[in-house]
């Protein structure tokens, strides 16, 4: 039981361990020209960027934008218990807009958890491991917003958990509001949302459960930035000083390209200044973002032509 608590409990953190790696490897590998200019991620002519870099940083930090991407973040929450365990929670969740009218985007959220969770600690290590609660969001933003950029709409709990540890058991629902401002090298904003569970086991507590993530982003050059995006959660039913996590911290992250595909990467520390009882003091996420922007037919023609020249070039060194 000891080896399986140590396989699960470090097996998300395994799999992003190449988010570190990538974000400590010379500024240069990424950022010289593959084949004919405009190949390189720091210009303002990447096809498969489809915009310059510091507008791809923008849209990546911007939970409403017109930017698919698909996010994969693994939390490790360390010390919890008597016992100091590992909680480990991978979260893969995609972000896909689409254009319902002239005026409107709908953008959906569907957060799909996978986690250890340490249990019984005496006689022999134990823990559960599995898929937690689907968590999936929608907002409703203007197409062309202004300053203030925002978006409203339904948050939804459901009970999709493979063990009863990992998941609340509850049909829940919210509503959920973004709203951000982007001026000059900085992203300032806050996601906010409170579900109240309605159906359910009915021997499991009720759900009444607030979460507040605000984010602040400086932008740096060649992809770089600095960001702070901290998740506060109150839940409301609890009582005896476990209502609040409130973490505080940040990390860094980097635009960039693997071959031709955009990714953001990023790497964060929190120590949680509140917790309740026996919860984790502190924890690290990890995140790779694969993103998708929309490219012009131009652009897709320029992309499929460097590929096509960079083939080439393989086959000559070959």
């Amino acid at each position: 039981m000891q080896r399986l608590f140590q396989s699960h409990s470090w097996s998300g953190l395994l799999l992003l361990t190449p988010v570190l790696l990538l974000l400590a490897m010379p500024l240069a590998a990424q950022d010289t020209p593959i084949g004919s200019p405009g190949t390189e991620l720091a210009t303002e002519h990447t096809p498969a960027a489809a915009a310059s870099t510091s507008d791809l940083q923008k849209a990546v930090q911007n939970p409403v934008a017109s930017l698919i991407s698909v996010p994969v973040q693994n939390n490790n929450n360390f010390g919890i218990g008597p016992d100091d365990r590992t909680q480990d929670v991978l979260n893969i969740q995609p972000v896909i807009p689409v254009r319902i009218s002239q005026n409107w985007n709908l953008i959906s959220r569907i957060i799909t958890p996978i986690i250890y969770q340490p249990t019984v600690s005496q006689p022999v290590n134990q823990g559960a491991f599995g898929f937690g609660d689907l968590n999936p969001t929608f907002f409703l933003s203007p197409a062309k917003p202004g300053k203030l950029i925002w978006g409203v709409g339904p948050a939804f709990v459901l009970p999709t958990a493979t063990n009863s540890v990992l998941g609340q058991g509850k049909w829940s629902i919210g509503p959920s509001i973004v709203a951000l401002l982007q001026p000059g090298h900085w992203t300032l904003g806050a996601l906010v949302n409170n579900v109240w569970s309605f159906a359910g086991q009915s021997a499991r507590p009720d759900v009444n459960q607030m979460t507040l993530q605000y984010f602040i982003n400086y932008n740096l050059k060649k992809g770089w930035f600095i960001t702070w995006q901290p998740t506060l959660t109150a839940n409301w039913e609890a009582t005896n000083g476990g209502r609040w996590l409130v973490p505080f911290g940040g990390g860094i992250g980097r635009i960039m390209k693997l071959g031709f595909q955009p990714v953001s990467l990023t790497a964060q520390f929190y120590g949680n200044g509140v917790h309740p009882p026996g919860a984790s003091p502190w924890g690290m996420r990890l995140q790779i973002a694969f993103l998708f922007p929309k490219l012009s037919k131009e652009q897709e023609k320029m992309l499929m032509e460097q590929k096509l020249k960079q083939l080439e070039q393989e086959q000559q060194k070959q």
